[in-house]
């Protein structure tokens, strides 16, 4: 063994890191290692995302129709507006964050507490605007038919903007005709069907649906197959046949299972990636809450050292990342 040590110190040493490799300590290793790994992960779900996109790419959800929300402003077609001052919050965030490691490096107590203070703030807005967002996605704006075949038939009628014709959704509150004697009840396990359970019943039916187009001439069907960057719009007469033939389940915004907007394949990554994501922030905000104690405390004042600071500066700023990428497939491409 002793001759072992001598002849490798006489060869000249093979590891010259020591204790700090690349110069970093070993909480920033373990912090990198850690984002190399869940980076790998989001890839793999994004990957899948754009195979499937590609696969249903002539069916998949137009972004700029479905997510045109804006709170407190309501019945406005606002595209992208919301989800691009989530963004901005989120990357300010990340600057507040440079700026805090930055007087971390400079001892400066005070200011290392007012910019965490703004991350966090930053990172519950982005969560709580996303939380927003979720609840806005799931209640749905118009709803639709879902046909036997499983596709998702939606409603509207041409409109004059500036001299030319273009197609704007209804939503099935603003035409369907109520039958006040029907009555509907829900499948659980005491009534109907022991191992069916339906769940809250949509508003209408689709005989409902059916009588309302009739009752307004105007109302057309729009299917969820895109061509020349628009959905196919029905005529008169085939829109009335493909509900009083087609027509199966009244589809009222998105979940697991159905969506309004087209794909449920689509809701099925959204909610799963955004979500992913989601916690990832929301851990990030807990996380930043304890640093944050720390320094009002003066922990790493005593120690003479904000690492940890810079440790989960490292990891805000790859959820940025993340969601940058997120953004850029669910709601650009």
């Amino acid at each position: 063994m002793s001759t072992t040590v001598v002849n490798a110190e006489a060869e000249g040493k093979t590891w010259g890191g020591g204790n700090q490799p690349l110069k970093a300590s070993y909480g920033k290793m373990m912090m990198w290692f850690f984002i190399v790994s869940d980076a790998l992960t989001f890839s793999g779900f994004l990957a899948a995302y754009g195979f499937s996109r590609f696969k249903f790419i002539d069916s998949w959800p137009i972004a700029d129709e479905v997510f045109t929300h804006v709170p407190f402003l309501h019945g406005q077609e606002l595209p992208m507006i919301y989800v691009a001052f989530m963004t901005f919050i989120l990357i300010m965030s990340s600057v507040t964050m440079v700026l805090a490691v930055d007087a971390g490096h400079h001892l400066n107590k005070a200011k290392v507490t007012l910019y965490m203070f703004l991350t966090i703030i930053g990172g519950l807005i982005f969560v709580g605007s996303q939380a927003w967002e979720w609840a806005t996605f799931i209640k749905g704006d118009y709803g639709a038919i879902q046909t036997k075949g499983g596709n998702i038939l939606q409603f509207g009628h041409y409109v004059d903007v500036d001299g030319e014709q273009k197609f704007k959704r209804v939503a099935l509150r603003d035409f369907a005709v109520a039958d006040a004697h029907a009555d509907r009840t829900a499948h659980d396990r005491d009534n109907g069907l022991w191992f069916v359970s339906e769940g809250t019943l949509p508003s209408y039916t689709v005989e409902e649906v059916y009588a309302g187009l009739i009752a307004h001439e105007d109302v057309l069907v729009r299917t969820q197959i895109i061509e020349k960057g628009e959905k196919t719009i029905l005529s008169r007469e085939e829109s009335l046949k493909q509900i009083k033939e087609n027509g199966k389940l009244v589809v009222e915004g998105a979940n697991l299972h159905v969506n309004e907007y087209g794909s449920p394949l689509f809701a099925d990554f959204f909610f799963f990636i955004t979500g992913f994501h989601g916690f990832h922030v929301f851990s990030g905000v807990v996380i930043n809450v304890i640093i944050f104690f720390n320094v009002v405390l003066g922990t790493y004042e005593r120690r003479k050292s904000y690492e940890m600071v810079e440790k989960v500066g490292l990891y805000w700023h790859f959820v940025d990342l993340v969601w940058v990428f997120v953004f850029t497939f669910f709601y650009l491409v």
